[in-house]
């Protein structure tokens, strides 16, 4: 935030204009914000109900060896990470722990730990719970100020392009086999055991009956039923009515079926709000960040010198000086994967990128789809080391950062320069098309 008021007065605009920006912009991604907490309290209730336990459980028998058991958590971890990250965080972590159960495999819990991040360090953002996919799609959802450089960008443009999909398939598969090639062997694994790690499953929660008349439809099925039929029917009429690449890009729709089956999947209300309870704490950086990066962008598209240019106009300008349209997806590949490092968030940093890094990709002609998924393929790497999205994680396999950093390093050295080839090179099948309004 003092970093780019600094640079609007360096810019030339006054400190009335920056403080009015910063003022307007604070609750302007308030709609934003909680459909992106809702976004990680779906997954962690899908994640921790009792069908998710069975299935995590039944998973969990597969695997003949310990390297093999390291592979099969990379791929649901990434796999997970297409439908929700949340979901892929702690049910790739709640698999590692089942697995680590079984003291004949001899798996690597430190790799086995490192696979199941790969869903955030990998293919997060190419799936349907990308922030800035999702942000592009919902105009209800864009800041004022960067409806008219974007437009509303549909799924079809962006995650479901057939190029993007191609990026998502190529790093499953890479990712899988260095999560494989990497792991110890059984002579040389380090075993949960090993490290004094107690993965004995704990105790459900044990959930008290009902005390009062009143309590007694909390701890019924019947309201669950009741609920998720009427969800059925509305769920069925928004998919019927228009295409479902559509309604599933519609982030009040996406996140309503999260929780209508995390409802189901919990069967009884009571079990359903407690699993809810536990997943806020998750949300506390969503809620007190995003504020701040509307305001940030607001700064960055409203505060203008006297000469009528924004920091946003300076920025994009030096992209398109130091850019063309064919080294553009390269150009801003590194920067948002730099970038990433210091401002640990998809969706916040896409507000903030997006105003310049849009506007230089009208100037430059390049897709606009693309010019998102370029930024979402980039912005994934630096997640592969930076320990912040780590911490639930961690928190669940009762691991440290340095204990895993070593294998995700090891990704990102080969990520790297993967995506930036194919962001590069399948931009060449792409042609541009102006912003398109609601």
């Amino acid at each position: 935030m003092v970093v780019v008021s600094v640079a609007a007065l360096a810019n030339g605009a006054s400190p009335a204009a920056i403080s009015q920006s910063f003022g307007n912009g604070f609750w302007s991604l308030i709609t934003f914000t909680m459909q992106m907490a809702f976004v990680a309290i779906g997954g962690y209730v899908v994640a921790t109900s009792g069908p998710a336990a069975r299935l995590i459980h039944r998973l969990a028998k597969e695997p003949t060896t310990g390297r093999g058991a390291v592979g099969l958590v990379a791929m649901v971890s990434m796999l997970a990470s297409l439908l929700n990250w949340g979901l892929s965080l702690i049910f790739g972590g709640l698999l590692v722990r089942a697995l680590a159960e079984r003291r004949d495999l001899r798996m690597d819990y430190r790799a086995a730990g490192a696979a199941a991040y790969l869903g955030l360090g990998a293919t997060w953002a190419m799936g349907l719970s990308s922030s800035a996919a999702q942000l592009q799609a919902n105009p209800a959802s864009l800041p004022k100020s960067l409806l008219p450089i974007t437009g509303v960008i549909p799924f079809s443009e962006t995650i479901f392009l057939w190029q993007s999909i191609v990026i998502t398939v190529v790093l499953i598969v890479i990712s899988v086999i260095i999560a494989l090639w990497s792991a110890p062997g059984r002579d040389t694994a380090v075993t949960a055991e090993d490290m004094g790690i107690d993965v004995t499953p704990e105790a459900g929660q044990v959930v008290p009956g009902p005390k009062q008349p009143g309590e007694y439809l909390e701890h019924s099925p019947v309201l669950t039923v009741a609920l998720v039929l009427l969800a059925v029917g509305w769920i069925v009429y928004e998919f019927s009515r228009q295409h479902w690449m559509v309604a599933i890009s519609n982030l009040n729709t996406y996140n309503f079926i999260f929780l209508m089956a995390g409802l189901l999947l919990h069967w009884r209300p009571k079990r359903f709000l407690i699993a809810v309870t536990n997943s806020v704490p998750a949300t506390a950086g969503v809620l007190l960040q995003f504020p701040f990066y509307g305001a940030i962008a607001a700064i960055l598209t409203q505060a203008r010198n006297s000469a009528g240019l924004t920091l946003s106009d300076q920025i994009a300008h030096f992209f398109v000086s130091v850019s063309t349209q064919h080294l553009f997806p390269v150009v801003i590949g590194v920067y948002s994967a730099i970038l990433g490092f210091f401002i640990p968030s998809g969706g916040g940093k896409w507000l903030l990128e997006a105003p310049y890094v849009m506007q230089a990709a009208n100037e430059l002609q390049v897709h606009l789809g693309w010019a998102v998924q370029v930024y979402n393929a980039a912005e994934a790497l630096p997640n592969l080391i930076n320990p912040f999205w780590m911490l639930p994680l961690l928190g669940i396999l009762g691991l440290k950062a340095r204990e895993i950093v070593g294998f995700t390093f090891l990704q990102l050295v080969v990520h790297l320069p993967v995506v930036l080839f194919l962001l590069w090179a399948l931009a060449y099948t792409l042609q541009y098309h102006p912003p398109v309004m609601p």
